[in-house]
């Protein structure tokens, strides 16, 4: 049984449904039935084909049947939720994972114990009461705390597993998640996971109940628990968008929170940090690759100027953080990608990834739930590290000052504070000291963010949980029994649910532009598109259209929306984008003209100068071209680009001696293989063969060019050649030596 056949063919069987494909998926979902040992599916299957053979009897009978739309629609639902099933049972019976021997083990439990999770509850409810009773009388509560402990822990995670394991949620589900929302039995951080919980249910198998319990539980407005629920949600109607059309329920449900203020902007944040998590791969290898390996050949230098070796000495006076752009004065560029980093961690990018990736080895992780346990100064694992001699007595300062910072996720937080009992004492030490150095500032901190952003908290609790989710999918040991929600292009702004319920002209302007600032043009063009189908007359709008097709490489639909912007509002950016689209459509003649215009929108425009001498140039018109390469020359001095085209065009011209002197402008290190060919045109234009030869011997040999570009590219400057009068029966035989000569090097 090959189970990435099966999942491939249920996913196949979603796609077809939602193209109403339908005799093709009940053909695959009989070739299912083989492996499933549930006998009643086959009844089930052939039940939901007869239904089908009898909507395509009426419908060709011409039966006019009001309810027909809806009968369809319910049975798409019940082929889906049949393939659904089928899929769970096959997986369930072969896979071997540890999703299914965890189901396994919870049934036998409950089986053993007689008794469902709700009784669980109520004796947890009732001990609770009754150590309140003796408290309150004066009485000791005899029951040993670790014990009680422990059976509270079993319990949660039973609910845990009971919420995610559960393929449907019936009326034992409801009152579940009813108990739990309403009552003081649990604490915040023990309902966050249960979100996570319906999350992964979500996930594994499609059910409205869960979308509905997911939605309860972002209208309570629980910290910590409410952008939990707003994410499993989102990434739930991702991950469904293609069925999500057949449940007109719940889309009214979405409508209706989409009233409320504030949820639309919070749906944005999900959108966008999930979007975040695209550039987390590019940024761990920008820190492996280039910036730590920096960084480690800095480090003596580094010691050096922060001097560590006395940091702990008894003379502290000062407090300060040393200057960044003093300790890399000798790195201008790690400096300034230090900036660039620093500032992707304040907009919520996922800096960490490649740093704590390799310290999910604890116990801790061993035990499924706690991937997704909000970080809390109580919790055991920070407990843990109270016997410490260095970290014990400054434990409560550091897991206060973790619990706070909102740069690192959760599970960082946890990997960070197991990780401190490995370390040597010194840096236990030094560890503690700057968490005490820091504590203040994040509180300061977190008081101006509430107080300038009111949603700083909800984006920050979102961030970090987002950040959690990446790292479960990427990194966690039974990563590969789950699908990655992380793959893919995560366009969940153009998902049925997000344009239905929170699309907005202002929202897919933020979001488009978000793309266009980290370079996912195909991301930024969609929405630029959808935006110019309600304001055609935008001009800025049609220029970042254009932008995008043109970094795309599609320079027609680019050169038509530049043109678009240059009618609705003529500016000097937009009439040399046109320009350079032309150039590469090799339309000189236009382009010239765009450029031109360029330079009367905006005189002072050297670059619109300097591709105007292109123009010409690309036009054989080497005396205008000379012309303008001359006004840069004047206005730019420093500008030392000019020079090769000057050199050019004097040769071109046959103006051999001016051409010399511009040639030999160029600095000798800086020669470029055609600078090289270049020189030998001239050469050979003077006669000097010799000279020419070991011209073009030095562009094939020092620069390495190949023999089929040497060759193409003295083809394309023959007609340049004879103009200059240089004998063309002679061409062939230079080339010939000089190639000749090349292979004897």
């Amino acid at each position: 049984m090959n189970i990435a056949t099966i999942i491939q063919q249920h996913k196949k069987i979603c796609t077809l449904i939602s193209q109403k494909k339908v005799k093709q998926s009940l053909d695959i979902i009989e070739s299912m039935l083989v492996y499933a040992s549930y006998g009643g599916f086959r009844d089930e299957f052939e039940d939901n084909k007869m239904t089908y053979l009898n909507i395509l009897k009426y419908t060709m009978e011409g039966v006019d049947d009001p309810e027909r739309k809806k009968i369809y629609n319910k049975f798409l639902q019940d082929i889906l939720k049949l393939s659904d099933r089928i899929k769970q049972d096959i997986l369930a019976r072969y896979s071997g994972w540890y999703t299914y021997n965890v189901r396994k083990i919870e049934e036998k439990e409950e089986s053993k114990r007689g008794k469902t999770i709700i009784q669980g509850i109520d004796d947890l409810a009732f001990k609770s009461e009754l150590d309140r009773l003796l408290e309150s009388s004066e009485i000791s509560v005899s029951d040993d705390a670790t014990g009680e402990a422990m059976s509270r822990r079993n319990l949660t995670n039973s609910i845990f597993n009971h919420l995610w394991l559960t393929d449907y949620y019936g009326d034992a589900e409801e009152n579940l998640v009813d108990i739990i929302r309403h009552s003081e039995k649990f604490q915040w951080h023990e309902i966050a996971t249960f979100v996570s919980a319906i999350t992964l249910s979500s996930f594994r198998i499609w059910d409205s109940g869960k979308i509905k319990s997911l939605v309860s539980f972002y209208s309570d407005e629980r910290q910590s628990v409410s952008e939990r629920a707003l994410t499993g949600l989102i990434l739930s109607l991702y991950a469904y968008d293609n069925r999500l059309h057949l449940y007109p329920d719940i889309i009214e449900i979405l409508k209706g929170m989409a009233t409320v203020p504030g949820f639309r902007e919070r749906c944005q944040m999900v959108v966008l940090q999930t979007i975040r998590s695209r550039e987390t791969e590019k940024l761990s290898r920008r820190m492996n690759e280039e910036i730590l390996p920096k960084v480690v050949k800095m480090k003596p230098d580094i010691e050096e100027k922060l001097d560590l070796d006395s940091l702990l000495g008894k003379d502290t006076g000062e407090d300060r953080n040393p200057d960044w752009s003093d300790m890399f004065k000798e790195s201008e560029e790690l400096y300034k990608t230090m900036e660039e980093l620093a500032k992707l961690q304040m907009e919520g990018s996922d800096v960490y990834m490649s740093a704590f990736s390799g310290l999910k080895n604890f116990d801790f992780f061993r035990e499924f739930r706690n991937w997704f346990m909000p970080f809390y100064p109580d919790n055991e694992a920070v407990d843990t590290i109270f016997g410490d001699k260095i970290l014990g007595p400054g434990i409560n300062e550091l897991a206060e000052a973790l619990y706070k910072t909102p740069f690192i996720c959760n599970s960082d937080k946890f990997s960070l504070i197991l990780n401190l009992k490995n370390l040597p004492d010194a840096q236990k030490s030094m560890m503690l000291k700057v968490f005490r150095m820091e504590l203040d500032g994040l509180e300061q901190m977190k008081y101006e963010n509430e107080f300038t952003d009111p949603q700083a908290v909800f984006r920050t609790t979102v961030t970090q949980y987002i950040h959690d989710l990446y790292r479960f999918y990427k990194l966690s040991d039974n990563k590969n029994e789950f699908d990655d929600i992380f793959k893919g292009k995560l366009d969940i702004y153009n998902c049925y649910f997000f344009k239905k319920v929170c699309s907005s002209f202002e929202s897919e302007a933020a979001l488009a532009d978000f793309f266009f600032s980290k370079d996912f043009y195909s991301d930024a063009l969609s929405l630029y598109l959808s935006l110019l189908s309600t304001r055609p007359d935008d001009a800025q709008l049609n220029e970042k259209a254009g932008y995008c097709y043109q970094q795309e490489g599609n320079y027609d639909e680019a050169l038509k929306y530049y043109k678009l912007a240059i009618i609705i509002e003529p500016k000097s950016w937009s009439l040399k984008k046109a320009g350079l689209c032309l150039r590469k459509l090799e339309n000189y003649k236009e382009a010239l003209d765009y450029y031109l215009q360029a330079m009367e929108t905006k005189e002072d425009d050297l670059h619109a100068v300097l591709m105007a001498a292109h123009c010409y140039l690309d036009l054989h018109d080497y005396d205008n071209a000379l012309k303008s390469y001359f006004r840069i020359e004047y206005d730019d001095p420093s500008n030392t680009r000019v020079i090769r085209p000057i050199a050019w065009c004097y040769l071109a011209t046959g103006r051999l001696e001016e051409s010399a002197k511009y040639f030999a402008r160029i600095d000798e290190e800086s020669l470029t293989s055609h600078d090289n060919i270049n020189m030998g045109h001239l050469a050979l234009c003077r006669r000097e063969r010799k000279m020419a030869a070991e011209y073009y011997l030095k562009a094939i040999t020092n620069d390495k060019m190949t023999a089929e570009a040497f060759i193409n590219t003295i083809n394309e400057d023959c007609p340049m050649l004879f103009g200059n009068g240089v004998n063309p029966d002679e061409i062939p035989l230079i080339v010939d030596f000089v190639m000749m000569n090349s292979s004897r090097k």
